[in-house]
């Protein structure tokens, strides 16, 4: 049986940071770093670097993490290959999504789900709404969130990093904040529900108050607006990656970001005997986003 410690460091780095992990697992910040600590000790090296924001692997942590995780692979594989369970996979599966984060992460892969479980009957709801997923019979929901309700199972797929961001043309006509408190004089940009915002720099914390430049109930919008001019907006990088990368967004005050403890999640309720189409969903979220390449270089400005 492998160390549970083993499996704890896996899910630490999965998740991005102790807490995180901590949170999915039940056990205290405290307690995953003593055990981590425990394990750096036994295996005489170490692991992850400590930093305020979130967690730095080591060449051996890296090296570490990579091996674990395929031997995990490997175990599942088997387990599928022993129990026929892909061949059990049928039936329908209700998924609902955040609209952009739906259209932009999981319909383009929609096909190749199916192409490896045909028999699967696959409803893909977007929305924006958190659903009942009981009232409404979901099966499996995307969420972004730091807090996975009791009442639900959740299953971290990736970090969801937040920054702030401009188009050239607002930055040129406005300038681009030099400090955090240059914000108040600047026009933001942000859907219903999304101000204030919270963000962090290392141990620093900052609450930024005020309204959108423009009302809107959509964070798509936001990000048109973002892109045309409009203003400031905070948007995720798995949002606005190739919108930096093609220049047409700029990112703001480095170092400042939304709090890290935001994940992406799938969700369902928690429930024995939940359809395999579920698991294998999930499992195949996890391969599809392991090497999401939702990074950005530092700012020019």
């Amino acid at each position: 049986m492998m160390d549970p410690d083993y499996l704890l460091f896996t899910r630490a780095v999965d998740a991005g940071s102790l807490s995180g992990a901590g949170r999915m697992l039940n056990i205290s910040p405290a307690m995953m770093s003593k055990r981590i600590s425990r394990l750096e000790a036994r295996l005489g090296v170490r692991l992850i670097h400590r930093t305020t924001r979130r967690l730095a692997l080591t060449e051996e942590g890296a090296s570490l993490h990579r091996d674990i995780t395929a031997i995990l692979e490997a175990i599942q594989q088997a387990e599928d290959r022993a129990t026929n369970r892909h061949r059990a996979i049928s039936g329908a599966l209700r998924v609902s999504a955040p609209t952009s984060f739906g259209r932009l992460h999981i319909a383009p892969h929609v096909q190749r789900f199916l192409q490896s479980h045909p028999k699967v009957d696959l409803e893909l709801n977007l929305s924006d709404a958190y659903e009942d997923l009981l009232s409404q019979r979901v099966d499996l929901a995307i969420r972004i969130t730091s807090d996975v309700p009791a009442h639900l199972e959740g299953h971290y797929l990736a970090a969801n990093q937040r920054i702030l961001c401009a188009s050239p043309a607002y930055l040129s006509e406005h300038g681009a904040p030099q400090k955090i408190a240059d914000l108040s004089r600047h026009r933001l940009l942000a859907a219903e529900g999304q101000l204030p915002w919270r963000l962090d720099n290392g141990r620093m914390r900052r609450q930024i108050d005020g309204r959108s430049h423009v009302r809107t109930n959509s964070s798509e919008i936001v990000r048109e607006l973002a892109v045309t001019g409009a203003g400031i907006a905070l948007r995720s990088l798995w949002d606005v990656g190739p919108l930096l990368a093609e220049g047409k967004l700029v990112r703001l005050l480095d170092g400042w970001e939304g709090p890290s403890d935001l994940a992406v999640y799938a969700v369902h309720p928690r429930a024995a005997g939940r359809p395999p189409a579920v698991d294998a969903f999930i499992a195949f979220l996890r391969q599809t986003f392991r090497n999401a390449p939702w990074k950005v270089p530092a700012s020019k400005h």
